[in-house]
């Protein structure tokens, strides 16, 4: 059809509508995580693309998020991109919810919000790029669309590969998924794309980022100019791994990606500044309004991983892989993006907010892709 679904990989289709998922359909049956599976679906990334002679665009749609028990549902923002001008917001207020008990995980409610819909208008009837980014806290079920009568919708036109945007894969945690945002184009991969004009693919996956195979050959089968890995927060927040199994968890991980992808940059970069994790392994919990690790039993606990030796063991396995021939991996300290000295925009100990995310994007942006950095085009 004429609308594209960029940054999913897989539709859930049914008579309620349809609904953008960002892993293909063969990786289903290997997430026998709900909250993976709830994380997938969420459209971190995911934009609608086309072209258009309308002047208004009207979504129905049903929107599902989640909220902590005891805060309000988040209205939740769409924004559209016209020919690269700044976005026009328009907030969906009637958004069904799951319930999450921080203090007890297994107790999920649901609240029913319903249908809504959405509408751009004032956009002219010339003919125009249109972009609608997708609320990135949210699952989207899509249930028709309207344009003007007459009007023309068609497919973007898109230059080959390597004519126009180059192809940015990303990998990551909550920290990529960025559901602290404001708006969909807040999180610091979309913002980092946008400044350095390249075509993002996000898979940032809130609590997820375990270094699972099968996102592996997800982004080895992916068309992709340049790739970035963010690991090693949830590998602590989980206590999923200890160093035995980290390091080879990783190189097998790049060793997938690289089956694919022989020559393509890939820049790893270790975790941002987390109080807790620094020097304490995990697991990681919430007390209160604040993410903090689990003292204690330290003698017990050999092997078990903090933050500031996962950032060290990152980049000796990437100093290692270069030595043995692989000259474009590259490894980026995450607390050039964001270190002690951003805790004031650290409001839970754990995930910035909108402003910490736009200054990552920025810092990623101006370390990584400008020149001479890793990912310079």
């Amino acid at each position: 059809g004429p609308i594209e679904f960029v940054g999913a990989l897989d539709l859930d289709r049914s008579d309620a509508g349809i609904s953008p998922r960002r892993l293909p359909a063969w990786t289903r049956h290997q997430i026998a995580d709900p909250f993976l599976d709830g994380m997938v679906a969420m459209a971190s990334g995911v934009r609608l693309t086309f072209e258009t002679t309308s002047s208004t665009i009207e979504i129905d749609l049903a929107a599902t998020s989640f909220r902590r028990l005891g805060t309000e549902t988040r209205a939740q923002v769409f924004q559209l991109i016209v020919d690269d001008a700044d976005p026009i917001d328009v907030a969906a207020t009637n958004v069904s919810a799951f319930v999450l008990d921080p203090v007890d995980p297994t107790n999920v409610g649901f609240e029913e919000g319903g249908s809504e819909t959405i509408r751009f208008d004032g956009l002219g009837d010339q003919v125009k790029r249109c972009e609608i980014w997708l609320p990135q806290t949210s699952t989207i079920r899509f249930k028709a669309m309207r344009i003007d009568d007459k009007s023309m919708i068609r497919p973007t036109t898109k230059p080959a590969k390597g004519l126009g945007k180059r192809l940015w894969v990303h990998y990551g945690s909550s920290i990529s998924h960025c559901m602290e945002a404001d708006v969909p184009t807040g999180t610091w991969p979309a913002v980092a794309a946008r400044l350095a004009g390249v075509e993002l693919h996000s898979l940032g996956l809130a609590g997820q980022c375990m270094l699972d195979q099968f996102v592996a050959r997800t982004i080895r089968d992916l068309p992709a100019d340049i790739i970035s890995l963010k690991l090693g927060i949830n590998i602590v927040n989980g206590d999923s791994m200890r160093e035995r199994t980290f390091g080879s968890a990783v190189h097998g991980f790049l060793d997938t990606v690289r089956d694919g992808h022989p020559d393509t940059p890939i820049l790893i970069v270790s975790p941002i500044y987390c109080p807790s994790a620094e020097n304490t392994p995990g697991p990681t919990l919430v007390t209160g309004d604040v993410f903090a690790t689990v003292a204690g039993h330290q003698e017990i606990r050999m092997g078990c991983l903090t933050l500031t030796r996962i950032r060290t063991i990152l980049e000796t396995l990437v100093q290692s892989r270069r030595d043995h021939g692989d000259a474009n991996l590259h490894y980026l300290d995450g607390l050039s993006l964001f270190g002690a000295e951003d805790a004031g925009d650290l409001p839970d100990d754990l995930h910035p907010n909108a402003a910490g995310y736009q200054r990552m994007g920025q810092r990623f942006a101006a370390s990584a892709f400008r020149s001479p950095g890793p990912l310079a085009g």
